[in-house]
């Protein structure tokens, strides 16, 4: 499979952060899949690059010409694509998609969660959509979508398309299974 992965193009504060991303990176890879990202060098972003790069599997970048020097373009990619937006790259995330998995980050990841996750529900794809809530990071998150439930702003199924996942061997056994 190609599993795209959002997540932060920084460390965060909490080092497990960087440790799963590299965690998440090896896995990836000894289970035979490849990666598509937003095409950073640094960060979570970078972390589960190298790893899957490390780990002798594909892994396809995104980045807007804008940010290149932000984000710190990974020039040691087995493709990077340097687009004009962020739709364009948005566009290539998800299109060379099998799966979606989300990892702490910050509101560039939320807006990509919920595009992808939005889109499944509307029948858009039938790509599975995971989010590894690392240490509690997505428990907020996850409490705000139980009161869009409660407050009848959601189906009270809105959670069953979204696999949550607080260990990476668990999100892909069910990541897996789910595809």
């Amino acid at each position: 499979m190609h599993i795209t992965v959002f997540c932060g193009s920084k460390p965060g504060l909490d080092p497990d952060f960087i440790l799963a991303a590299r965690r998440l990176g090896e896995q990836l890879a000894q289970r035979g899949h490849d990666l598509v990202y937003g095409g950073a060098k640094v960060g979570l972003m970078g972390a589960v690059a190298d790893s899957v790069l490390a780990g002798g599997r594909e892994v396809i970048g995104a980045i807007p010409k804008a940010l290149v020097s932000k984000e710190v373009a990974h020039d040691g990619l087995t493709k990077l694509h340097v687009v004009d937006t962020m739709h364009e790259r948005k566009a290539i995330l998800s299109g060379e998609a099998d799966a979606f998995i989300a990892l702490p980050g910050g509101p560039g990841t939320m807006e990509e969660l919920f595009e992808v996750w939005t889109w499944r529900m509307l029948g858009y794809h039938h790509k599975p959509v995971a989010l590894l809530n690392l240490n509690g990071y997505y428990d907020p998150l996850l409490a705000m979508i139980d009161r869009m439930i409660s407050a009848e702003f959601a189906w009270s199924d809105l959670t069953t398309s979204l696999i949550v996942a607080n260990d990476i061997d668990d999100l892909l056994n069910r990541l897996e299974a789910a595809r």
